[in-house]
């Protein structure tokens, strides 16, 4: 598997998780908690979208 191969599967699971967790967050009744669920589903998604930026070739990751 190439690294290009390797970063689209990475950013393929964390898109994944970030589905997991927003659906979770959707589900939980405890305010706190799906405050935190989102918190942590938007961390993995912009991760995500400097993994995918890696992946296509851009030089420049997203800060």
């Amino acid at each position: 598997m190439s690294d290009s191969d390797e970063l689209r599967s990475r950013v393929q699971q964390m898109r994944a998780k970030v589905k997991d967790l927003k659906a979770e967050a959707e589900r939980t009744t405890d305010p706190e908690e799906r405050r935190r669920l989102k918190e942590k589903a938007r961390q993995i998604e912009s991760e995500s979208e400097q993994v995918s930026g890696m992946a296509s070739g851009d030089i420049y990751p997203m800060e």
